[in-house]
């Protein structure tokens, strides 16, 4: 079928359609009511079904023959160690941790957080809830006790299980006091913890409470899947809520299985057997869905890399895993190639290696600017596919299909919805704005299979984030117009527009064009407070290395670029030059907290940011530019 064919039979037969994507997942009981909704009428995906999760991912290929091949690359530059996990060897891995953790107690509906650096250990945690039937929360491994001790709080876990240290470029991270602090925050204790004992930090164990991995599984018996529900909870994924207290996403079992294993084909065009890479963590969305679940269910190999794009050793650490493993897709985040392209901007160390395998080339989790997508495609030689999707949807809302009907790219754009995805953009009344327009990006539900079911604990919650704004829709929160060629593009959060002497203009439209400069590696750009104006755009700049040109004269010719591409009417005039942007673990700029300082208001840090010293760095640039002084700029 053409995409139009299975996109036209996803929106108007979406039962139909999903019927017959479900018939590619192992079921124990195929579902015969495909949707439904839920006490709280909500939508809900093959209500009757019965299946387990880690039985389709893992079991079932051993059960049919690819016991013997790879599923798992495990590559960690940081302590030198590489290894290879067949499906087989994985099966038993997974049983015999599972084992360990019933025999103290876990079992189906028992919550379990997982905070773990990027090894292989964690997608075997994973997996070990799921076969039991237990529902995991992975925390982001390093995240700040406070911030765990919330989610423990919220999820309220049977069971812990972390490892002893991280390892970053030259730096150990000990997790275990950390943990410990959480547990003495928080007012819900765990049973037990387990604990992975990595050599480059040996934690102590508090007896009674702690148990050492290894001797945990040596005493372990293996155990089978549990059949769950289609509907019942796999796993909870915390993201941030505009409230300061993150909202934890639910994902079913059975709607996730079956989106996940038809993206896989349909967008990533993998087979069985092939190598797909996500090169994220296991404490994202994408670390979930690309990392761990969704190569799995295919019958693919999958690479967990504890490393980074650059320094890990230099930045042609992405091409040296794409030669050595074979990979067919990669997939990263552009922030990841905005610093690869930063230390090497004419690409010389691609030329060290073979990168032939790779068919198609992935960026999500932000934005994919024109000049990043103008780079890589003249660099790799393959297609490079912007996706856009979110942690509340678990897959690409937009994207070009790969193994459906690959299209023509249009930079800056996310190409066209997926199959299951009714986009439509809407205009603060509700209404459908023409092709070209800006407006609030919404989806009109029933939202497909593999979305979030609700907010843990909260059901309100999820009908007032999501569903209460627009009737029948769910909002993405982000803002965006489709074309006349039905390509979606994403400008940003419907935050990210500001609004000067009346016009709303959009910060991403400006950021596309001020990445243009030859001098400039990566930017963000705010809406300040200006009393005549109302909001004035000023741009926040990092340089690339080797750029020679003074700070006034970058600024003159960012502004003319702006002026010449948009207008005088953006009024952009003020760009500052700094060494680094304050960023979530996964990349995005937290630009609504650039927006506080900008503006004199006092903001909450977040528990995802990357680098808690870059705030003050920036409020301090800041202040020498007279900005940020009584709320207004200067």
């Amino acid at each position: 079928m053409t995409y139009q064919a299975q996109y036209e039979k996803s929106i108007q037969q979406p039962e139909l359609f999903w019927a017959e994507k479900a018939a590619d997942i192992p079921w124990y009981t195929k579902p015969s009511q495909i949707l439904g909704k839920d006490e709280f009428g909500t939508d809900r995906w093959f209500i009757d079904g019965e299946l387990n999760t880690c039985y389709a991912a893992v079991d079932y290929h051993v059960e049919n023959g690819r016991g013997d091949q790879i599923a798992v690359y495990y590559d960690s530059p940081v302590t030198g160690v590489k290894k290879s996990i067949t499906y087989k060897e994985l099966q038993t891995e997974i049983a015999t941790f599972a084992g360990g953790l019933a025999a103290k107690g876990v079992g189906k509906g028992d919550r379990v957080i997982i905070y773990m650096p990027m090894v292989s250990e964690a997608l075997v945690a994973m997996l070990a809830c799921a076969r039991l039937g237990a529902v995991h929360s992975v925390v982001f491994g390093g995240f700040a006790p406070h911030e765990l001790a919330v989610r423990i709080d919220d999820a309220k876990p049977k069971a812990i299980i972390s490892a002893s240290c991280g390892i970053e470029i030259q730096k150990v991270i000990p997790y275990k006091a950390m943990l410990d602090k959480a547990i003495e925050l928080a007012e819900h204790k765990p049973d037990f913890c387990v604990l992975l004992q990595r050599p480059q930090e040996k934690a102590e164990l508090i007896e009674g409470r702690d148990y050492d991995w290894q001797s945990l599984v040596a005493g372990a018996e293996p155990v089978d899947c549990v059949s769950v529900k289609a509907t019942d909870p796999l796993y909870i994924l915390y993201t941030s809520g505009t409230t300061g207290k993150p909202k934890g996403v639910v994902r079913d079992n059975g709607g996730h299985a079956v989106a996940l294993k038809y993206s896989m084909k349909a967008i990533y065009d993998m087979n069985p057997g092939e190598v797909f890479m996500a090169a994220s963590d296991v404490g994202w969305v994408v670390g979930h869905s690309y990392i761990v679940y969704a190569p799995l269910l295919a019958g693919c190999t999958t690479v967990v890399y504890e490393g980074k794009p650059v320094r890990t050793p230099d930045c042609g650490a992405f091409w040296r895993l794409i030669e050595e493993y074979k990979i067919k897709a990669f997939f990263t985040a552009p922030t990841a190639f905005r610093a690869v392209k930063k230390e090497d901007p004419d690409g010389l160390l691609l030329k060290n290696y073979d990168i032939s395998s790779m068919k198609n080339l992935f960026l999500a989790g932000e934005r994919l600017d024109p000049p990043t997508f103008h780079w890589l495609q003249e660099l790799v030689g393959v297609p490079v596919v912007d996706h856009w999707w979110q942690t509340e949807t678990g897959w690409a809302i937009a994207s070009n299909q790969m193994g459906i009907e690959p299209r023509p790219a249009k930079a800056g754009s996310a190409t066209v919805p997926t199959p299951g995805f009714d986009v439509q953009i809407l205009d603060n009344k509700g209404n459908q704005m023409p092709a070209g327009e800006q407006g609030s990006v919404c989806i009109k539900l029933p939202m497909p299979p593999g979305c979030l079911a609700t907010v843990y604990g909260d059901p309100q919650r999820f009908q007032s984030s999501y569903l209460s704004t627009f009737d029948g829709y769910y909002l993405t929160g982000d803002g965006g117009y489709i074309d006349e060629d039905g390509y979606v593009f994403i400008m940003g959060r419907t935050d990210d527009v500001i609004n000067v002497a009346g016009h709303r203009l959009s910060t991403g439209e400006m950021e596309e064009i001020i990445a243009s400069h030859d001098g400039v590696a990566e930017c963000t750009v705010i809406g300040i407070n200006d009393e005549l104006k109302g909001q004035l755009p000023v741009g926040l700049v990092i340089t690339k290395d080797g750029y020679e040109g003074d700070d006034a004269t970058l600024e003159a010719e960012l502004a003319a670029l702006v002026r010449k591409e948009i207008g005088a009417i953006a009024c952009y005039k003020q760009t500052i030059v700094v060494d680094r942007l304050p960023k979530t673990r996964s990349g995005k700029i937290l630009r609504g907290i650039l927006r506080s300082i900008a503006d004199g208001k006092s903001y909450q840090v977040p528990s995802t940011i990357d680098d808690p010293a870059s705030l003050p760095e920036i409020e301090s640039v800041m202040a020498d530019h007279n900005i940020g002084v009584a709320g207004k700029a200067v």
